[in-house]
C-alpha cells in the first residue's frame, strides 16, 4: 500500500528571479536577509528529516562575473522585451555578487542530507514569451548543467520552470538534457497559462490561500503518468505565501496548509509545497516559527500516519520504479 508523501520545491534565484520587476529599485538587505535563512532551512530540514529539491539559478553557481561569463551560453535569449533577459540587466546594471552569486550556499545545500540540487534554468529562462526560441532554451539548460557538473561534479535531474512558465512543446527539451522530472502547476485554472496574468487569477490564487475555491490539492501517486519522451511532471499543490501584516490571515493561512497536509496522509496522497527562500526574508522570525509549525505537524503525520518526505528526483524514482 502506498504511503503519503510530502514534497518541498524551493525555487533559489536571489535577483535572477525579480531583477525584471523591480530593476535597481530593490533593498539589498532582502537578499542579505535570504542568504542568512538558507542555513537555517537547511538546519531545520536535516533536524526533521525532510528531504528538499532546490531548484537553483544556474548563475548563483558562479564565484564571479569572468566565471559567469564563461559559463554563459553562446545563445542567450532573444526576447522581445529586452527587460526580461538577465544578460541585457548585467549589460545595463553591472553585477553585485552578494545578491548574483552564491557557490558557498549551494554548497551547503549538497552537503546537508538530503537535499537536493535542481534547476531553476541557467538565466531564469521564460520558455513562453515571445522572441526566444527552443534551440535558445536548450543552450541555457546545458550552460547549468555544465556549470553543475564542472563546479560541484552534479549531474542536475530535477527542474522547476521560472515564473510555472511551462511550455509543453519544450518538454522534450528537457528530458534530453538530462532532467528527468519538472514541477507543473496546481490543476485549477487559475495557474493555468502563468505568462497571461489578469486580476481574476491573482485574486482567486489569493483566495485559495485561505478558502477552498478550487480542487482538492493533494493527488494520488498515479496522477504522475509516463508520458513518452517527457519528463515526469510532479504537481505543485500550494505556494507557502510570505508573512502578511495580519495576523490573522498568516492563522488562516497556515491552518490551511496543514488541513491538506492531514487530507493528503489520510488518503495516502502526495502533497507538495513550494517557496521562494527570499519569500521569508520579509519576516524572517515569523516566516521560521510557522515553518517549525509545519514541521511539527509533519511530525505528527509521520508517526500517525507514516508520510514519508521525498526530494522531487526521489519521487520520480519511485514513479519510474513502478511505484
Amino acid at each position: 500500500m502506498n504511503k503519503s508523501i510530502f514534497t518541498i520545491s524551493l525555487d533559489f534565484e536571489l535577483l535572477w528571479g525579480i531583477f525584471d520587476k523591480v530593476g535597481t529599485t530593490y533593498n539589498p538587505n532582502y537578499f542579505k536577509h535570504t542568504r542568512q535563512i538558507v542555513p537555517d532551512l537547511l538546519e531545520i530540514f536535516a533536524r526533521n528529516g525532510i528531504h528538499a529539491t532546490w531548484a537553483t539559478v544556474g548563475m548563483l553557481f558562479a564565484e564571479s562575473k569572468e566565471e559567469w561569463q564563461y559559463y554563459s551560453p553562446t545563445q542567450m535569449p532573444s526576447y522581445r522585451d529586452s527587460k526580461l533577459s538577465a544578460y541585457e540587466f548585467v549589460r545595463t546594471n553591472g553585477i553585485r555578487p552578494a545578491e548574483h552569486f552564491a557557490p558557498d550556499l549551494i554548497r551547503q545545500i549538497i552537503t546537508t542530507p538530503g537535499q537536493e540540487l535542481g534547476s531553476h534554468t541557467f538565466a531564469h529562462y521564460y520558455t513562453l514569451m515571445r522572441g526566444q526560441s527552443p534551440e535558445q532554451f536548450r543552450k541555457d539548460l546545458q550552460a547549468t548543467q555544465r556549470i553543475s557538473q564542472e563546479k560541484f561534479g552534479i549531474a542536475l535531474k530535477s527542474l522547476i520552470f521560472p515564473r510555472n512558465h511551462i511550455n509543453e512543446l519544450y518538454l522534450p527539451i528537457c528530458l534530453e538534457e538530462g532532467y528527468t522530472q519538472a514541477r507543473s502547476n496546481p490543476r485549477n485554472w487559475y495557474w493555468q497559462e502563468t505568462q497571461h496574468e489578469d486580476m481574476s487569477k491573482k485574486w482567486f490564487r489569493s483566495a485559495d490561500c485561505f478558502f477552498n475555491v478550487g480542487a482538492k490539492t493533494s493527488y494520488p501517486i498515479e496522477a504522475i503518468q509516463q508520458i513518452p519522451h517527457e519528463p515526469l511532471l510532479i504537481p505543485a499543490s500550494r505556494i507557502l505565501r510570505p508573512i502578511s501584516k495580519n495576523s490573522l490571515f498568516n492563522s488562516v493561512r497556515l491552518k490551511r496548509v496543514k488541513n491538506e497536509m492531514s487530507a493528503a496522509a489520510k488518503a495516502n496522497e502526495i502533497y507538495h509545497l513550494w517557496w521562494h527562500p527570499h519569500n521569508f526574508a520579509t519576516d524572517p522570525i515569523q516566516a521560521m516559527i510557522e515553518l517549525d509549525e509545519i514541521m511539527s505537524h509533519y511530525q505528527q503525520l509521520k508517526s500517525e500516519f507514516g508520510m514519508l518526505s521525498l526530494s522531487m528526483g526521489e519521487l520520480g524514482g519511485k514513479v519510474g520504479n513502478g511505484m
